[in-house]
């Protein structure tokens, strides 16, 4: 990259990242997150801290057989130890060692911390960061100087704190980066002390990096930005240290659609959902539906007059098109929806409504009452489907329930427990009875169904159970309240979600089942 961005983007999820709470990465997990980083145009990626721990040196090792394609890698660690030559630093020798053509150093900044937690004085301090870095230069890396603290410490004694940034970047430092390391300072704080270093260091490249502690990582960011910051650090989807780091799918739309500041390729940013979604996936993370930009909800409208607006004209209620960042619009189905709400989410479905005004009409108030009931279809669409379908008279039944009956025998003496499930059903003129058992009620009459339904559609064995969720609604009740059920199912690469409700966790489980049953018929029916 022979020119220098306006402002460029550094990551630093597989180190900070990982020092969140049950946030944990494979070496794999590193080097598959770091190729996409790579492959959207991060301009840095920090990969670990190698003098912490042998994940860390056997990533670096790794990723020296990797071709990176837009990104610099680098290796984090600290200054030098107090009164110990930088030549005879252990932990400086495994940063050269890790062979990444970026070492980011961080150092303290606070006098508070210079004082009571290295105990020395501050002008070792100031040598500790020059010599480091001046070393690191020397054998030939771009430093990157992470000044710890730096807005506690600028606060409490800003000629010192100006002083160990002027040493780093005296010394060589690419940029020297001012952390919000507690996550405690305020916005304005932010850009005004930005503003300040940038002019009493001129010409020097001046970075951000904050944290969340007050939930104002990404504002704190922005600010630094506005206040002429050159580089922003975070993480993808704010993960970190307590209540997590800048996150970097919040900003850089920000930074790229709100204020102009062009930091990845638009291509990139097309799919920013995917990225978002890849990371929490390599980390078995559960994504935020609620994050900006990124989440499932982000563009999801419920209201009947929200949804009458964006059916208008999208931007009444979007600030963005979802598509910038590779999200789409959602529309929403309940109780509180309107006749458009359901006009819309057929559409979403290939279902056209638009001259079916009294279907419509039926349809919302069958889908209110079974909201009133318990049911919620904003994560069952696949239930929703069916539900318009047959108030349309395109789908039918695939079979006609005569019974069903589960049991469970637990035996003390013999240390088992057992399910047993019977179902007779009708096809046509024919009838099947099939008896199932398993070590849960759910499971065992979920394989006596498809025993039974297996003579007339064998392709449903094809249908996998993926996800079971069940939910208490109204718990005041006690053992009588109301049950809800989601079932997620799979077939192949597509998956659906059904429920069902019921004051017996067995009815609303079957209820669940045989609409996950028949949405998967009906899906191999459209795409086989």
């Amino acid at each position: 990259m022979s020119e220098v961005p306006r402002v460029t983007l550094y990551d630093t999820t597989l180190r900070d990242g990982t020092q969140g709470e049950g946030f944990n990465l494979s070496v794999q997990d590193k080097l598959r997150i770091a190729e996409q980083l790579d492959a959207c145009g991060f301009h840095y990626i920090e990969g670990g801290w190698p003098g912490s721990n042998d994940k860390d040196v056997e990533f670096f090792r790794l990723a020296r057989g990797r071709v990176w394609q837009r990104a610099k890698l680098a290796a984090f660690g600290s200054t030098r130890r107090v009164g110990v030559r930088v030549e005879e630093d252990g932990q400086v020798r495994q940063l050269v060692e890790a062979g990444t053509p970026v070492v980011t150093i961080y150092g303290k900044t606070w006098l508070l911390h210079v004082r009571e937690v290295l105990r020395t004085s501050p002008e070792e301090n100031l040598a500790m960061i020059r010599d480091t870095v001046d070393y690191l230069v020397r054998q030939g890396r771009e430093v990157i100087y992470d000044a710890e603290h730096c807005f506690d410490g600028y606060k409490d004694d800003a000629e010192y704190a100006l002083a160990c940034l002027r040493a780093a970047a005296e010394a060589g430092a690419s940029y020297v980066v001012l952390c919000d390391t507690n996550g405690g300072t305020m916005p304005d704080e932010v850009r005004a002390i930005t503003a300040e270093v940038i002019k009493c260091l001129p010409g020097v490249r001046v970075g951000v990096h904050t944290h969340n502690d007050c939930g104002l990582g990404v504002a704190n960011a922005l600010a630094g930005v506005l206040a002429g910051a050159s580089q922003v650090q975070g993480t993808m989807n704010g993960y970190g240290e307590r209540t997590g780091n800048c996150n970097l799918t919040t900003v850089v739309p920000n930074l790229q659609l709100k204020l102009g500041i062009e930091v990845l390729p638009r291509e990139s940013l097309a799919r920013w959902r995917e990225l978002s979604l890849f990371v929490d996936e390599v980390a078995n993370q559960r994504p935020d539906s609620r994050a900006p930009f990124v989440g499932l909800s982000a563009f999801a409208h419920k209201g009947g007059t929200h949804v009458n607006a964006v059916n208008k004209l999208a931007r009444s209620y979007e600030h963005i098109d979802p598509q910038l960042v590779g999200n789409r619009q959602r529309i929403l189905v309940n109780e509180l929806s309107g006749r458009t709400n359901i006009a819309l989410k057929a559409r979403e479905m290939g279902i056209n409504l638009d001259e079916k005004a009294e279907v419509t009409q039926a349809l919302l108030r069958e889908i209110k009452r079974l909201e009133h009931e318990g049911y919620e279809f904003e994560a069952a669409d696949a239930s929703l489907e069916l539900l318009i379908r047959r108030g349309l008279g395109e789908s039918r039944a695939l079979f006609e329930l005569l019974d069903y009956h589960v049991s469970i025998r637990n035996s003390v003496r013999h240390a088992y427990a057992l399910a047993e499930a019977t179902v007779k059903i009708r096809v046509g003129e024919k009838s099947a009875y099939t008896v199932a058992e398993a070590t849960g009620p759910v499971a065992a009459l979920d394989l006596a169904l498809r025993q039974a339904l297996a003579e007339f559609y064998p392709r449903l064995r094809e249908v996998k159970l993926t996800d079971y969720k069940v939910r208490i609604i109204d718990s005041a009740r006690a053992t009588w309240a109301k049950t809800r059920v989601l079932l997620e199912s799979a077939w192949g690469e597509r998956s659906w979600t059904t429920v069902g409700v019921s004051e017996s966790i067995i009815e609303a489980s079957w209820l669940a089942l045989v609409d996950s049953l028949e949405y998967g018929y009906f899906v191999m029916q459209r795409w086989s």
